[in-house]
């Protein structure tokens, strides 16, 4: 849907890697960057994980989501596959994806994103994680594919600001009941921020 952001995932087959070396991250960035001009789709924030991938982003035209990802996977698949002598599919059916349809729950799920190689171990700081888009929105760091969310450039009146409110804000991780939120919607679809469930009855994965 036109102007709403969507939280995109997208898994390996059988939860395989996606990525075994840095080339490989930086052509699935590269694709991503081509895709989203192309389909005229925003992309707020990202996280690369070894056998996954989330992606903050929303697009200006109905479909462009879709047809974003249908041009990654063409052009990373068939890298990949190249790259290591390999062939068929590589990822985990279509991608999935939710609508998130209220402030606090965008915020939320932009943590979700920049915060999950910290959840998963990789890392100490965000910041120390070259395959997110933390950096560029906490410090400033250069970032040619990211397109700031009128939510985001709310937070100051400058870009050092803003910055420093996107700090405070992941300075705390993300509570069980927040995680749970997110994790549900993942699985099920439909709108965060409509989700009601009890958090116990949920998996926990980053």
């Amino acid at each position: 849907m036109a102007g709403l952001t969507q939280h995109v995932i997208q898994r390996g087959n059988n939860r395989s890697e996606m990525f075994r070396c840095d080339d490989d991250y930086e052509f699935f960035l590269a694709a991503l960057g081509y895709a989203s001009k192309r389909e005229d789709v925003d992309v707020h924030s990202y996280a690369l994980m070894k056998n996954h991938i989330h992606a903050l982003v929303t697009p200006q035209r109905a479909g462009g989501v879709s047809l974003a990802m249908q041009t990654i996977g063409r052009l990373y698949v068939l890298y990949f596959n190249r790259r290591y002598g390999r062939t068929g599919g590589l990822f985990d059916g279509r991608y999935r994806s939710f609508i998130i349809d209220t402030e606090s729950y965008w915020f939320t799920c932009m943590r979700y994103v920049e915060l999950n190689p910290v959840r998963a171990g990789i890392v100490l700081r965000a910041q120390d994680y070259r395959w997110s888009s933390y950096a560029g929105n906490a410090f400033g760091v250069p970032n040619r594919l990211l397109t700031a969310h009128w939510l985001y450039l709310a937070l100051g009146d400058s870009p050092s600001t803003r910055q420093r409110q996107w700090r405070e804000i992941c300075g705390d991780a993300l509570d069980e009941w927040q995680l749970a939120q997110v994790r549900h919607a993942v699985r099920k679809g439909g709108a965060l921020g409509r989700v009601v469930i009890d958090p116990p009855s949920v998996d926990c994965e980053p």
